[in-house]
């Protein structure tokens, strides 16, 4: 097994190698050469009939990038991490990380969850009491390469998304439509190295098009060229989660935004609201809260941001016709 991690460790150094070598030129292309991705469908049980009127959904902070949305009689539950403080998880190469924090909801007290969105397959994200205690018929969106791994742990309803692939979810007269956008979790010699990521795009209504709410989750990912071409496609982003944190891996190798990338990430996207996740609860994240909020006050963007305490909920309010 030691012979093993030093075999892994090497090859990740390796890699790292290329990323100092420089950067990789970009692969995004004209908006107009961007696939329009495949269409899924996921129709699930109607709930209470009187469901549907809510006029507010909540965005309830857990911990980590696990949250809880709920729109309209949907519940959905973001990258599931339920471990204590203390607790490890493995990221591969025979690294670990330990949990600097509690979640704000013990696992066996969630509510019934519609649908589980996961940016991507690493035990921060989705954890080994996640994998054997959820129920095997909750449907899962999340990449192709994290559905296999779902697959093999016998999750019977997965829906595998490349970039632009989108989910239609219909729950009684609730409309929910997932897309999924570009992401990449580290520079470009790094992230061959690391699991593939999805960011997600929510636009909740029964016209995608122009949705009732429209809501960005970053996933974990840098800034790089093809996040541009999310505001091309999406416009009017209600509400973005983004994943920050500043995750070092080896104490050297950023993965995720830092509290400057998550402001660079803001300017981009142009959301009318911002909630951080995805911060202070891992040895690994080095980028503290406090530094995205000293870079939000110095871009002059306070007003744009919402703030949420582990266990603190969101409320938010469709557009009106």
């Amino acid at each position: 097994m030691r012979v093993q991690r030093l075999l892994e460790s090497a090859a990740l150094l390796t890699a790292f190698g290329i990323w100092f070598a420089g950067p990789a030129q970009s692969q995004s292309l004209p908006q107009a050469a961007v696939p329009q991705g495949d269409t899924y469908a996921l129709k699930l049980a109607a709930g209470e009939p009187t469901a549907a009127s809510v006029q507010t959904g909540t965005v309830q902070f857990i911990g980590t990038a696990t949250v809880l949305i709920r729109y309209q009689g949907l519940t959905i539950l973001t990258d599931p991490n339920f471990l204590h403080k203390g607790d490890h998880v493995h990221l591969g190469y025979g690294l670990t990380s330990q949990r600097q924090t509690n979640p704000a909801i013990e696992f066996d007290k969630l509510p019934p969850i519609d649908l589980v969105i996961l940016s991507h397959m690493h035990d921060d994200h989705f954890d080994k009491l996640v994998q054997e205690r959820l129920s095997r018929n909750t449907p899962i969106v999340s990449t192709r390469e994290a559905s296999e791994s779902l697959k093999r742990l016998g999750f019977q309803q997965r829906f595998a998304l490349s970039d632009w692939d989108r989910l239609e979810v219909t729950k009684g007269e609730t409309r929910l439509r997932v897309t999924s956008v570009p992401g990449r979790h580290g520079a470009a010699g790094v992230s061959v190295l690391l699991p593939t990521v999805m960011g997600s795009m929510l636009d909740f209504g029964a016209n995608a098009d122009t949705p009732d709410y429209r809501m960005y989750i970053s996933g974990d990912t840098l800034v790089y060229d093809d996040i541009h071409t999310i505001p091309q496609r999406f416009p009017g982003i209600d509400l973005a989660l983004l994943h920050l944190g500043g995750t070092r891996i080896l104490g050297m190798f950023k993965v995720t935004m830092d509290g400057k990338d998550g402001v660079q990430m803001m300017q981009i996207v142009k959301p009318k609201k911002t909630i951080p996740i995805h911060y202070n609860d891992y040895d690994v994240f080095k980028s503290p809260l406090a530094e995205f909020a000293r870079e939000v006050k110095a871009a002059g963007l306070e007003e744009s941001v919402v703030f949420l305490a582990h266990g603190d909920t969101y409320t938010f309010t469709p557009r009106k016709p």
